[in-house]
């Protein structure tokens, strides 16, 4: 099977897609995807620079290299517009801020943290963990966060006890390897090293002025409650993050604060492809693209077809079944877990809510379902 465009790896080459916006193609390592786009807006005073990569040395000189061929110096970067907290798209941000005082923008929920202990609620996602951060800040920081990582470990060592790793319905939530969770804590340590502050917070229905350009904001829950997407009405543009990817689908968690996060992105997806006159979609995975429509479409249509393949393996089972069962008939083999079960949480619930399933809640907290 080919590649798809998502899972190609970072080009060097820095290209422009649209009057004063370059593509730069930034290299990740997370499964199914090989590069994240950062886009450069120019103007007069330097650039706004859209979703910086990971964090760590690697993307960072990646980064360095892109803007030095498109003439930008680190410090006339004056703005960070940052899609939504995964790490592939903020982990830039904090240090364009420190190396040239840039200013942050992000949805004014933007949040993120390391894995953390049951007693606090995690979001994660199929991004947040299965990132392999290169590094947990500079090298002369390298012996603070050898001894954070230290600590990070006793801490794990304590709390493991206590820790109930149960989801809501009855599973295992889901978690990095060890030495993963390590890092991402040392991070912590490290404070606002790796997270960015955000010195501009947005909400949906703000207009920004980029380039001496307007750009609306438009707040698109679905991936992450967080996510926002920018309009640009005047050149028909439209800045996508991860709503709208060009041949995947982005991961919808059933781990969220949302009771339904997948009717969160079903109505975010409707929002997007009712605007007019949209000439370009520049997505934060893939190549640029001209259907903003047709491809809000397309996804819909992967989902209504899984919701539509869970009620087909309820009528099989002939009984109410637990997460764990549908995610095991719902995906293969390679896929079962705990992030398998996530989503497939998120579209059982999907279809309880909508009044197309059933909920039993056992003694001992299983949820088990019956669709129809």
């Amino acid at each position: 099977m080919p590649r798809r465009q998502e899972q190609e790896d970072a080009r060097p080459e820095v290209t422009e897609v649209a009057p004063n916006i370059l593509r730069m193609e930034l290299p990740i390592r997370l499964p199914g995807l090989g590069h994240v786009n950062c886009f450069a807006i120019l103007d007069e005073n330097g650039a706004t620079v859209v979703d910086p990569g990971l964090p760590g040395p690697y993307t960072w000189r990646a980064l360095q290299d892109r803007l030095r061929k498109a003439g930008v110096a680190i410090k006339h970067v004056h703005t960070v517009f940052v899609s939504h907290s995964h790490p592939d798209h903020f982990g830039g941000a904090a240090r364009l801020a420190k190396e040239a005082g840039a200013e942050i923008i992000a949805h004014r929920s933007f949040s993120f943290g390391p894995p953390a202990p049951a007693h606090e609620h995690t979001e994660a996602s199929v991004d947040d963990l299965a990132v392999q951060a290169e590094d947990v800040g500079r090298a002369e920081d390298a012996g603070q966060a050898e001894e954070a990582a230290e600590e990070a470990e006793r801490s794990e060592r304590s709390l493991a006890p206590f820790e109930n790793r149960k989801t809501v319905w009855g599973g295992e939530r889901p978690r990095p390897p060890f030495f993963t969770r390590l890092k991402w804590i040392a991070m912590r340590y490290l404070g606002g090293k790796i997270i960015p502050t955000i010195t501009h917070p947005v909400e949906h229905g703000d207009v920004l002025e980029l380039a001496g350009r307007e750009w609306f904001v438009l707040h698109t829950p679905g991936h992450t409650g967080d996510h926002v997407c920018l309009h640009d009405p005047e050149n028909g543009i439209f800045l996508a993050g991860d709503h709208v990817l060009p041949t995947i689908t982005p991961h919808i968690s059933g781990l969220t604060s949302s009771a339904d996060p997948l009717a969160s992105f079903f109505y975010s997806l409707d929002r997007v492809a009712e605007i007019p006159e949209v000439k370009l979609v520049l997505p934060a995975h893939g190549h640029p693209f001209e259907d903003l429509p047709g491809r809000c479409a397309a996804i819909k249509r992967h989902h209504d077809e899984r919701l539509d393949k869970i009620g087909s393996i309820s009528k099989g089972f002939g009984r109410p079944a637990t997460v764990e069962e549908f995610s095991r008939k719902l995906f293969k083999p390679r896929s079962w877990g705990s992030m398998a079960e996530s989503e497939t949480y998120a579209h059982l619930e999907h279809l309880r809510i909508a009044g197309r399933a059933e909920r039993r809640i056992e003694m001992e907290g299983t949820y088990r379902y019956e669709a129809g």
